[in-house]
This record gives structure tokens, sequence and C-alpha cells, in this order.
């Protein structure tokens, strides 16, 4: 093995912090075709062993796109749609369930490989998508209703239940569906932890920036604006992450299925390497409780080291822990900020704002802000001052802070800054405005 290559014990410890949390849960894995036709699809099935491994449980739904145009041509025929959500005529319909029917039983070959059980679970409930804007879909379904007997009995036997894009009705009737909505139904039905879209794109936005994390909020606004670049398959499968958080989904990961590694980087990494689209409890601003001061000490201790933040010790920061609030992302710390009251003048200091460097540029830094400077407004402070010796034009950019002098500070505040030596830019905002 190349030196560089080697697994830390540090990425193994971090890896530990998320098994009690994932342990017993369910997630549900969907595969694009060109995904489970790529070089990487022997890698995720690696993978899929390592989620088995911690007692994670796994439904996988799988999509037959490139495997239905692939045999499409060898056989000659046009189809009238290719991803399920468009008319299905009957010759469409015959050759998709032989592609997906040929596709399922290649992946049960690859999970039975890697020493996993897997079977195929016909527990889709359909009825026809009907006439829609004046057209007869014909063959095209959408998900009545999910047979969710079947699927906890296989889990419960530590089978994974691998489930095509078809649905039948009670006359026995096959329909073709799409499989993006499948697996947000099977989520909601089953009340999984996750759902992990794998396609072959990454999540860009307009501009080709990638988008790390989404609020559901922030999803459907891009959706609405057109502001993500890719695929129209990205697109669906953001508006599917979207309604599958507001329907109690905690998160739905998007990630390029054609890159080595990312379901378990995307899994066991505060940073991760995809995009997740989450409910609003996965970040919150709250308190900081006496359990927090430690990992916050972490957390600042370089840039108090450079200089960057005041040195303040474990005890410094218990004596004004009213005064702390932290930034949970996903259960973990990732960011801080303070707001110190000086009575009796009506000013207050935003201090000790700080967010990892692997969560910059995420927006968290002026989130903070607006959380400080709203709690200011809101406990009547009509001046919230900032000192900063390297970070001054962040806050006056991202933060909306003008400069000033050092002879506007409350007389207590000035009295500690010019015994510092620091030096600071004295920056103020009025909460009011």
């Amino acid at each position: 093995m190349h030196p560089e290559s080697a697994m830390k014990v540090s990425d193994l410890r971090g890896i530990l912090q998320y098994v009690p949390r994932f342990r017993d849960r369910i997630f549900v894995i969907s595969i694009d075709g060109v995904v489970a036709a790529s070089e990487n699809f022997s890698n995720i099935l690696l993978d899929l062993a390592v989620l088995r491994s911690l007692s994670i449980k796994v439904v996988l739904v799988h999509g037959a796109g490139e495997q239905i145009r692939r045999l499409a041509g060898e056989r000659g025929v046009t189809l009238s749609n290719q991803d399920g959500t468009g008319i299905t005529d009957e010759s469409t319909l015959r050759v998709s369930l032989d592609a997906a029917t040929r596709l399922s039983m290649e992946i049960m070959q690859g999970l039975t490989s890697v020493d996993l059980r897997a079977a195929q679970a016909n527990c889709i409930i359909a009825h026809p998508s009907g006439i829609l804007r004046g057209t007869d879909y014909l063959h095209t379904g959408r998900v009545e209703r999910v047979d969710t007997k079947s699927l906890q009995i296989f889990l419960g036997e530590g089978i994974i239940p691998v489930i095509p894009p078809f649905g039948f009705d009670g006359e026995g009737r096959t329909f073709r569906v799409n499989s993006d909505s499948i697996a947000i139904e099977v989520a909601e039905a089953l009340q999984a932890m996750k759902v992990i879209f794998m396609s072959a794109d990454d999540t860009l936005d307009a501009a080709g920036a990638p988008l790390h994390q989404l609020s559901i909020a922030e999803a459907e606004d891009l959706l609405k604006r057109g502001a993500v670049k890719g695929s129209s398959t990205l697109a669906s499968k953001l508006e599917h992450a979207a309604r599958a958080c507001r329907h109690g989904v905690p998160r739905v990961h998007l990630l390029n299925g054609q890159t080595d590694e990312a379901l378990l980087a995307e899994l066991f990494s505060n940073e991760g390497v995809g995009t997740m689209i989450y409910s609003n409890e996965y970040q919150q601003i709250r308190k900081m409780f006496k359990k927090d001061v430690r990992p916050v000490m972490a957390l600042i201790r370089q840039s108090m080291n450079d200089e960057s933040l005041v040195r303040r010790t474990r005890l410094e920061i218990l004596q004004q822990l009213d005064d702390y609030w932290v930034l949970e992302v996903d259960r973990n710390i990732v960011g801080c900020v303070a707001l110190h009251p000086f009575p009796p003048s009506d000013g207050a200091e935003l201090a000790c704002l700080y967010v990892s460097r692997s969560h910059e540029n995420e927006g968290y830094g002026q989130k903070l802000i607006t959380y400080i400077v709203n709690l200011a407004r809101e406990r009547g402070f009509k001046n919230v001052f900032a000192l900063s010796t390297q970070a001054f034009t962040y806050l006056i950019q991202k933060g909306g802070f003008r400069e000033t002098g050092a002879e506007t500070l409350p007389a207590a505040r000035r009295e500690k800054y010019e015994a510092s030596g620091r030096n600071s830019k004295v920056l103020v905002k009025h909460p009011a405005l």
C-alpha cells in the first residue's frame, strides 16, 4: 500500500462517532443505471459491505435508463421515454422490463460476490399516471403505496432488498416508475434516516461552484430559479430530495457515483464530498454548555496562537458561559461566537467569531453574525461593536460593520483595548438599522 493512501488512526476514530448514530437505521440508496454500468460500481458494492458490517440496514433502489437505451439500440426500438417520467408505450415497456430485470440480477450477483445477501423486492404498488395535459401516459405509473411488511422482513433477516424501477397494480399490470420517486416513497414509508442518490453528476450552482449543504428552502429556490448546472436528472434528484425532507426524511445526499469512496467519505466525515439537503434540525445555533467548552477550546486554539482571536482560558469562558453560542452541523460543533454586554452603556461586543476551516465559504460566519446582531436587537442594545486584527474586511463586507474609532467603545472595554496592545481595528453595527 502506498504510504499516502494508508488510513490514519484518526480517520477510524472519526468514523466511530457515527457508528452508534447509524446502527440499525435504514439508508435508502438509489443508484442510476449509468453508475451501475460504470467501473466504480464494484467499489460501491464494497462500500455497501462496509455499511452492513456496521449494522446499517440498506435498501437498494436502481434506475436503468442507460441499460434501457442500450438494449433499445440493439433491438432497433424507438423509445417513447427513457427515465420513467414521460409516456411509456408497449414496446418501451417490454425493453424496459428486460433491461431492468437483467440489471437487478447483475446487482444481486455483485452483492453476493462481496458476501451480502440480496433479493429482488416487488414491493411497489402503483397506479397509472393517467392523462396529463391531454396526453395519456399509457404504461407510466406513480407509486400508490409501498409494501413495507415485505421490506421489513428482508431487512430483519439481513437481506438487502433490490428494488427495480417498476410498480404493479392489483390486477397484475406493470408500470414503469421513476426510480427517484420510488426511493423517496420507500424512505418515507420505512422512516429511513437517509436517502442517498448516486448519479453521474456533481451538484453545481449556475456558476459551476459545488453545492455542499442546502436547506429545503435553498434547494427549492435553486430549482425555481433554474440555478443548478447539470442534467435534468440532477434537477429531478434535487426536487425529490427537497420533497423527502419535507415529508420527514432528515437527510438526503446527492453523490457522484463515479467517484471512488464517495459514499463512505460523504457519510463518515463532517465535510462530505457531495451535496446534502437537510431538514431544519441539521444545523442549529444554541447556547454553549459546560460540556462544550473543551471542544470549543480545541476548535479555536490555532486562531488564538495565530493572534487572530484574543487568547482565552477555559476558566474565562466558563465565567462568561452565558455570553457564548455555538453552531452545530449534524451535532458537531463547527463554529462559535459571543455577545458580551457592557452595562451601563447601550453597547455589546461581538467576539470569538470562528468557523472551522473545514466549513469555510459555506455562509456559516454570516449566519453567526446575523444571529448575534438579532440577539443584540432583542436585548435592546443600540450598538454592536467588534475588535479585529485580521478579520475586519470580512466583518465589513459580509457582516455590514463599519470602521470607527476606539473612543466610541464603552469605557470598560476601551480600557481593556488600550491595555492589550493588539491595536485592533474597531468596528460597529447598529442593530436597529
